[in-house]
């Protein structure tokens, strides 16, 4: 029966058109969608199961390795002054690539040229408690992606994704968090996807995740097939989301359903 409701709720989302996007005043996190228990968690850090990656990512930052024999902190520093605020401006424009990169990007380019280390791959431990250490600097900051011009022509390409209907649903992000906010679909809340709290806890999970994973789980959601990790359309759809959450405050780890 919660199958077939679940069916039934997609089929009469995607019946609907377009709604307007959300105003300013009307966005909310999806903290503001979760129950008592679940919100309590993320404002408790002794509870809250993302900092087991982010006392992870600490340990990470000091380590010196590669052929640099460098760690993160022999450049930046104390993480907590140089690093606050960082989280908040990403995906940015990296003029080696001429094209926006997200954080882990940007982290993983480090190791490379700096520390002379092999690449960390996508949803690893070591890479996501970095992003989550890193992150976490930034916490109660405003989000600030977008500002630069020069990532204008990729945020329209990621809000073109964004819109677009794709897959056996023929369903786009729009579809579900411009037009059906706040209703349930298969006993969960609908969100606005905005991205405040990545990387993120999810209970369903049991596991620490990138935006990337949450974004290509919707996709194979949708019976689409998901982008690889890296992919820029996946960099220019979170380009786009942040840009659109920008000036509420970041809250990674975040703890959700």
């Amino acid at each position: 029966m919660r199958l077939a409701g679940a069916i039934a709720a997609v089929l009469l989302i995607a019946n609907t058109g377009f709604a307007a996007e959300i105003s300013q005043g009307d966005r909310r996190s999806g903290y503001d969608f979760m129950k008592p228990d679940t919100r309590a968690m993320q404002d408790e850090d002794t509870a809250n199961p993302g900092m087991l990656w982010v006392l992870d990512g600490e340990g990470l930052w000091k380590r010196k390795l590669g052929a640099a024999n460098k760690a993160c902190a022999d450049c930046h520093d104390d993480a907590r002054t140089s690093m606050k605020g960082v989280a908040a401006r990403y995906p940015a424009f990296d003029k080696a690539t001429g094209r926006p990169i997200d954080l882990e990007q940007r982290i993983n380019s480090c190791r490379t040229s700096r520390q002379q280390a092999t690449q960390l791959s996508f949803e690893s431990r070591e890479l996501l408690a970095l992003t989550a250490f890193i992150a976490r600097q930034s916490q109660g900051v405003a989000i600030e992606t977008g500002a630069d011009p020069q990532l204008a022509p990729f945020i329209a390409r990621g809000r073109e994704l964004y819109l677009q209907r794709q897959g056996q649903l023929n369903l786009g992000c729009a579809n579900c968090h411009d037009d059906n906010w706040d209703k349930r679909l298969a006993g969960s809340a609908i969100t606005q996807a905005h991205p405040t709290g990545y990387p993120l806890y999810r209970l369903e999970w049991q596991s620490l995740g990138s935006l990337q994973r949450r974004l290509r789980a919707c996709i194979t959601g949708i019976r689409a097939q998901a982008y690889d990790y890296g992919a820029p359309e996946l960099v220019e759809l979170e380009l786009y989301l942040m840009s659109r959450a920008r000036g509420m405050p970041m809250e990674a780890p975040a703890v959700r359903p």
